[in-house]
This record gives structure tokens, sequence and C-alpha cells, in this order.
């Protein structure tokens, strides 16, 4: 007897060690696996949460929200009533925030004017402007609330990150050497690391027109009118002479009309400025500083361009959402083409490259000699807010990386499903409602031997239309447990009208629930039941058709 309780005594001591150890033990085997902090990546981690699973977000860095918290506070969505679910939920969230006298620091709420403020609706008051911080207090409620496991600074390993088994990931491995287990992969970053890792079709740049039959695609010269050079600007180092070559960022020509290639269009970051003197901070002249970078900045104002330089979208507690407009402005163009497919630290440089040439370009507009003093002026007002993005700088750690990867489906949404005006996407599991909108691509010498910038393609005129599940779905046999809901599948020029953050919001809820009806199937994401998973999105309140 005395035996037989010594022996259980110790086994229970030793269960006791094992089960301590365990509740140490980091968890890294989950129902989803989220890579990409981005607002698409939250919003799925909230709805899987809701739905019963164990979710982890992974950032690879330690900024949560993307360009939602980024400085994008000017809201682009075109039919904001296509909005519904978890994103339309951000929104409100957001207006309720600018329901307090405090969130009025530095503006009285009575002053503030913005078309876009908000729309009132039977379901409540949704706000689509406003501050970086305020959008990330808004994520970060929603973290806490449904106790969502986040894990920042961990970055898939480029050369050997996935493991594959049978055609389904198994886990992820993270420079670090982590691994993180899961039963549904969902990759809701900017650029679609996880996805091209995976072995999954994808392409970057511009189709022809003739692949998908489109007409806004490939080289637009004939749409470029719009953030246009005035005529006159020389594009040689020296005036007037070719052999002294061209200034940087200039190409001979532009290529055929409707031709492909693969070329990016401009990234920027969206500057959260303000001139309330007592929160503002200078923007220093940066390092590696060079004025030749703006010659054509000083050669289209010497012939008659005057303005806008920026859009300065009004946020509240007088500060911006600035954002490119003008044939010189914000958007770095030409200095993107390699992000796409780059590693981490081609990738940093580029990012660094893109801030040294917008802080370059604030300073210059502020203090260059060659810049009229009627536009010093108005640009000595402006500078970075004290309370915003207070780890870095005050300034946002988030490029607008408007185009990367997207991966090439047996579906491919096209400037077709867009218009509609010959086919409508079936399986809607959310709406788009924002024209097709390219921003420029390249610069190039015209016929007249002037600068002209080419690739920006602005056309509307459109309704609301369904974006189809088989979009964010790779090809059957590629991979069978992976959801792409912000690099899916699109051609250029409608992935132009797709790439809104309310939308990759709006498709993040919806990757997160037909990962969880797979999960519960124990089903492809390419088999997922339809008619259930449209059951669920509706019961969640998304959109996907207007009445």
């Amino acid at each position: 007897m005395k035996t037989s309780y010594c022996f259980l005594k110790h086994v229970s001591l030793i269960l006791i060690i094992i089960l301590s150890i365990v509740a140490c033990k980091p968890e890294t085997d989950y129902d989803i696996v989220v890579y990409g902090g981005t607002s698409a990546g939250i919003v799925a981690a909230v709805q899987a949460t809701r739905m019963g699973k164990r979710v982890v977000v992974i950032v690879p860095d330690n900024h949560l929200g993307g360009l939602t918290t980024g400085g994008l506070g000017q809201t682009d969505i075109g039919n904001k009533h296509v909005i519904g679910g978890l994103s339309r939920e951000f929104y409100q969230r957001i207006a309720q925030k600018y329901n307090t006298v405090e969130a009025w620091k530095w503006q009285e709420r009575k002053d503030y004017k913005n078309h876009g403020q908000g729309v009132k609706e039977a379901s409540g008051t949704s706000m689509w402007t406003f501050e970086p911080k305020v959008g990330s207090e808004v994520f970060n409620d929603m973290i806490q609330e449904h106790a969502i496991h986040v894990i920042s600074h961990e970055r898939l390993d480029l050369n050997q990150g996935v493991i594959k088994h049978q055609g389904a990931i198994q886990a992820i491995i993270m420079e670090s050497g982590k691994k993180i287990s899961g039963k549904v992969f969902i990759d809701a970053t900017y650029e679609g690391d996880l996805m091209a890792l995976s072995g999954i079709r994808y392409t970057v740049g511009r189709e022809a027109n003739a692949v998908y039959g489109e007409t806004l695609n490939g080289v637009q010269v004939v749409h470029g009118i719009y953030h246009q050079f005035p005529d006159g600007v020389d594009p040689y180092i020296v005036q007037g002479d070719s052999a002294s070559g061209l200034l940087p960022n200039v190409n001979k020509s532009a290529g055929d009309e409707g031709s492909g290639d693969e070329k990016v269009q401009g990234y920027c970051f969206r500057m959260c400025l303000t001139d309330v003197p007592e929160n503002r901070l200078p923007v220093e002249k940066p390092m590696g500083y060079n004025d030749r970078d703006y010659e054509l900045l000083f050669r289209a104002i010497e012939a008659g361009y005057n303005g806008p330089f920026f859009i300065m979208s009004a946020m509240p507690n007088r500060k911006t959402d600035s954002n490119n407009k003008g044939p010189f402005s914000s958007d770095f163009i030409g200095q993107n083409y390699d992000y796409p497919n780059a590693d981490y630290k081609e990738r940093e440089r580029i990012i660094k490259a893109h801030e040294g040439y917008q802080k370059g370009l604030l300073w210059t507009l502020s203090n260059h000699p060659r810049v009229p003093e009627k536009i010093r002026d108005e640009f000595s007002r402006w500078g970075l807010p004290k309370d915003e993005f207070v780890n870095n700088g005050h300034w946002t750690p988030q490029l607008y990386i408007r185009e990367a990867r997207r991966m090439v489906s047996d579906f491919v949404m096209t400037e077709h499903h867009c218009t509609q005006d010959s086919i409508s996407a079936d399986q809607s599991v959310g709406m788009g409602a924002y024209m097709m909108d390219s921003h420029h691509v390249q610069r190039y010498v015209d016929a007249n031997g002037f600068v002209k910038n080419e690739g920006d393609v602005e056309v509307g005129n459109f309704g609301p239309y369904p974006i189809s599940y088989k979009a964010l779905v790779p090809k059957r046999g590629e991979c069978s447990n992976l959801i792409v809901p912000v690099c899916l599948s699109a051609s250029h020029i409608a992935f132009g009208s797709l790439r809104m953050e309310p939308v990759f919001m709006v498709l993040g809820q919806s990757a997160a629930t037909a990962a969880c009806l797979a999960i519960d199937a124990d089903a492809d994401v390419q088999d997922v039941d339809y008619n259930l998973l449209k059951d669920r999105l509706l019961t969640d309140k998304q959109i996907l058709q207007l009445e």
C-alpha cells in the first residue's frame, strides 16, 4: 500500500511538471495562421476568433493596421453603402472615438469640415476620416477584446519558409527559426510573400490589354491626362543637350500603347502633417539630399506649373492625409519596380529611398531658392505631428504598397467584372465600388522632346460590383489551405479598383469565414460550400450585392 502511494505521488509530481512545461510553452499550433498585420489581417483574426477558432497574427515588423493606421485617413471606397461587417464596424468605432470632447485636442469638433466625415444610417454613424493614432486605437481595442495572439518582428524565411505536404501548408518558418503550424493559412500582406513561397502562380506589373480583352491595362499614354507635366519641360541633364543624358527616372520612350510590362505603379507615404505650431516638428533636410532629384520639379514650376503639389485632405485636429497630386509629387515614380520580388534588405533600401525622397520634397518646397516664395511660405506652415508615430520619428512606418504581387488563379477579376459590361462575378464575398485607378508608372520623353508621365488611369462611372470568392483561392492543386484576400487574383487595372482598405477588410473577414468553414468540413479551401459561406457572411452583415 505504501509502495502504491509513493508510486502515485511520484506519477502525480511528474504530471504536474509536464503540465507546467506545457503551460509555459508558447503555442505554435493554431487553427488559422494569419501572416501580415494589415487591416485585412486584423479583421480576419477577429472574425476567426468570433467563430471559435485558435488564431495567430504574425507581423513582420511591429506596425499593426497597414495603411489604415499608416496615414491613409481619407477613406477611398466610392459607394460606402457596400461596406458591411467588421469593416463597417471599424468605421463606426472611429465615429465613437470622436464622439468625446477629449478627442478634439487641437481643434473644436464644430470647426472640422470634411464632406467624407460621416454618413448617418439606420445602423448608426460611421466616420471615414481619422488620425492614424485613432485608427491604431480602434484596432488595438479589437485585438484586446478578442484576446488575439499577435507575434511581432517575425518574418518568413525567404529560402525555406513554407513546409508543404501533399499540396497543403503544414507550417511556416520564420527567420528566427520559429515554426508555426496551422490548418488554414491567410496571406494578408501587401507583398504576397506567403503566397509566393507556397509555390502559387502570381504576376507583377501590367498585363497587355490582349491578355484579358481589356482596354485600360498595359501602357497608357492616351489616358495620362491627369497629374501631367506642362509642355516645355526639358528631359536632359543640361537643358537642350541630349548628349548630357536624361535626368533621373526618365525613359527614352513609354512603349506601345496597351502593351504589357513588369513596371509597377508609383508608391509613396501617405503623410500626416499638421499646421498647429504647438504640435508641429519641422521636416529637416534629409541626409544625402541632392537637388538634382528635384530638377523636374523646378523645371515644371519654371514652365508655369504652380500647384497643387499634394492632396492635403483634412483630418481631425488640424492634420492631413497628404497624398500624391500633380506632375511631380509624393509618388517616387520608377523607383519601386524591384520591390515586389525583392528580399528584405533590398525592400528596406527602397523604403528608405522613398522616405528620403519625400522628406527632401517637403524640405525643397519649403526652402529651396528655385521654388517661388509664395509656395515656400505655404509649405513652411506644415510639419510632422508630435503626437503621431512617436516610435518612428513621427513619420509613418508604412509605405503605400499600391500594388505588388497578384495571384493568378483559375478565376481572375478583370475590368469586365468591375464594369459588368459583359460579365458579373459569381460567389460574391464582398463588393468593390471605387473607380479603376492606377497611378503613374514611368516618365518618358514624348514626340516633342518633353517629359511626360505615363500610366495614370482614372475611369469610373460604373456601379458597385461583386468580388468572387474564387479570386481569393489558388488554382486547384497549387495549395489547398491558403486564402489570399489582399494580393488576390486580379488584373492590374481591376486591382486598381479593388485595392481599397475597406475592401481589404471586407475580404479579410470573408477569407477568415471561409477558413473556418473549411476546417469544420475538413475540406480544401477551393471546396468550401458557397451556400454556407454566403449564409454566414450575410448573418455577419457583409454586403454581397445591392438590392
